[in-house]
Parts: C-alpha cells; structure tokens; sequence
C-alpha cells in the first residue's frame, strides 16, 4: 500500500507541476496596432464562434497569447477513473489580447480584450479595463 500511495503522491505533484508550468506559458508576439474598433455587439458578431485565420486576417497577430494545457493525470487528481482521461480527446486552449479595440462609449475603448479559442474556434470573448 505505501508504493502505491507514493506512486500517487508522485504522479500528483507531477500533474501539479505541470498544469502550472502550461498555465503561465506566455508568448509575446511583436504585433502591429489594430486600426480599427468595433463596438462590443459588432465585435461579439463578427468574432463569436469563428477560427483563429478569420480572427488574425481580420486583426492581426495579438499583442499576447496565453496557452493553457490540461496536463497528464489530471483528471486522477480531480477524482475521475483513468480510463475516461484514455478515452477523451486532447483540449487545446489558447488566449489571445488585443489592445484598445473594442469601443464601450463613443470616445473610450477598454483596454484589453481577450479572445478565448478552444481547438481553434472562438469560445468566448471578454473585454476588460483593468488589468
């Protein structure tokens, strides 16, 4: 019983590790300025459940992209069986931000916008002034 319960331990602090290492993987991409805004319907309507080529060929690279990855194991730590992890398809979720282009009155746009993929294809989108 002690090999198993290290094991365990093992495999925890491994998957731990791991999720925060993914987690706070950051890139910066070098992006030239998007010259156009939109207010927050229009953007919700162009950009809602469409794929990242639409979103860089209408914007551009993003100032920053944020990728998070489920790690090996997790879902052992999260108190699920082994086998539904074996069976269930790779998630891949990335975080793009934009600056100053979504419009919130007809004189101030809010400083970030995230725009959340998952597997390629925009699953939600969130503005922000204050981060």
């Amino acid at each position: 019983m002690q090999f198993t319960l290290n094991n365990i331990i093992l495999k925890l602090c491994i998957s731990i590790a791991t999720a925060i290492f993914f987690t706070t993987a950051v890139g910066q991409v070098n992006a030239a300025p998007v010259s156009k805004t939109y207010t927050e319907d229009q953007f919700l309507d162009t950009f809602s459940g469409k794929t990242k080529k639409l979103v860089t060929a209408k914007l551009g690279a993003p100032f920053k992209k944020e990728l998070s990855v489920k790690p090996a194991g997790a879902a052992g730590f999260l108190g699920k069986v082994g086998a539904d992890e074996k069976n269930s398809k790779r998630v891949n979720v990335e975080m793009w931000y934009y600056k100053n282009i979504v419009k919130y009155d007809p004189k101030r746009t809010y400083k970030e916008t995230e725009i959340t993929f998952v597997n390629d294809k925009v699953m939600n989108i969130a503005f922000f002034n204050n981060r």
